[in-house]
């Protein structure tokens, strides 16, 4: 896991079940391997860094599969 994201250009997206009033939202970057993870209402804040297969997990575990 890394937290250093920033000599990459990345494109940033939410969740298209994310509202449009804001609040608590994540948006994700997708690059080969990897899933950047930042908090949308600071996005200069560090973010997060995790390999395709821990997004996947992570993702399996908030579905419940």
């Amino acid at each position: 896991m890394s937290t250093d994201a920033t000599s990459l250009e990345l494109t940033w997206f939410k969740s298209s079940y994310s509202g449009a009033e804001g609040g608590e939202c994540l948006e994700a970057a997708v690059t080969p391997g990897a899933v950047h993870i930042r908090d949308s209402k600071v996005p200069a804040r560090a973010g997060l860094t995790v390999s395709a297969p821990e997004w996947a997990a992570f993702v399996r575990f908030a579905v419940g599969r």
